[in-house]
């Protein structure tokens, strides 16, 4: 069972991290991950006890419960047609039943868990419509385990996944609580699929990619969207990838900001596993939220 004590980035060995990071995203099995955590281990701390350490602990994560009454959720399905067909999302409101600016929340590689519901309804606490689409309803929906959930993105098209998220964009603007402008957010795999939606979308009225990797530079030009950067400063393939990225939206005159976050991890805004970075995860956040009230008004 997980130690339900949070631990932090400062108490791991920024190996071990990185360790972390090539198993999220399937450079190395669990069992490579097991093996290269036993390097770390100390007495009274077995290499399966540090792999469990660094696992998503939810129990410790909500920010916003479904029953804040701030907040109406329910699970809504849309069509996606030239996606991987219907596709199940958390929908989150604020009470009021006005209207407001909408937002669609982007997973990471591992589906809708319980960490992306909960940046959902974060949103809509603070005044937006947002919808959290679940990447793999076509294979039965995220399964409780981010392990698994894993396992299962890896088998979609990574081409049909993202328009279903295209997909979730058209389809929220059709609620009748939306006021017609509507930005997306997104983390790791989704923050990728975040600066895709920028090229894919001329009308998307804000984006902010979290630690996602760049479009190509050629398709740069047709980002008309505002967007605002997060990476950690020790995500360090990204972080290096990022001048370019900048050079080519400073040479198409584009609205952006970027940010890169001192001693913070990929992952820093995920505050279910160690790499979360309070500092950079709280500042971004209220930088996020100020972007979106900013240009979805």
């Amino acid at each position: 069972m997980q130690d339900m004590t949070r631990k932090s980035a400062r108490d791991f060995d920024q190996r071990l991290l990185d360790l972390y990071d090539d198993f999220c995203h399937g450079r190395i099995d669990r069992r490579q991950f097991v093996a290269g955590a036993g390097k770390f281990a100390v007495a009274g701390v077995s290499a399966t006890a540090l792999v469990e350490m660094l696992l998503p602990n939810y129990a410790l994560a909500q920010q916003v419960a479904p029953t804040d009454p701030r907040i109406t959720t329910s699970q809504v399905t849309f069509d996606s047609p030239k996606g991987n067909g219907p596709t199940k999302g958390l929908l989150a409101k604020p009470v009021d039943g006005g209207k407001h600016g909408g937002v669609i929340v982007v997973h990471e590689n591992r589906g809708l868990n319980p960490y992306i519901e909960d940046v959902a309804r974060r949103l809509a606490a603070a005044g937006f419509v947002a919808l959290a689409p679940d990447g793999l309803s076509s294979l039965g929906g995220y399964p409780g385990d981010d392990e698994k959930g894993r396992e299962m993105q890896a088998k979609l098209d990574s081409g049909k996944l993202t328009m279903d998220f295209i997909a979730a964009y058209e389809w929220l603007k059709t609620d009748p609580n939306v006021n017609g402008k509507i930005g997306a957010v997104g983390f790791c795999f989704g923050g990728s699929v975040v600066n895709q939606m920028a090229v894919m979308l001329p009308d998307l009225a804000a984006a902010v990619p979290y630690y996602g990797a760049a479009p190509k530079a050629e398709d740069v030009a047709r980002i008309k969207a505002p967007l605002l950067i997060h990476h950690g400063e020790l995500d360090k393939r990204l972080v290096e990838a990022l001048p370019a990225y900048e050079s080519a939206l400073k040479a198409g005159g584009k609205s952006y900001e970027a940010f890169v976050y001192p001693g913070a991890n990929h992952g820093f805004h995920n505050d279910t596993t160690p790499r979360y970075d309070k500092t950079a995860g709280e500042l971004s956040w209220d930088r996020t939220l100020a972007f979106f009230k900013k240009n979805l008004a």
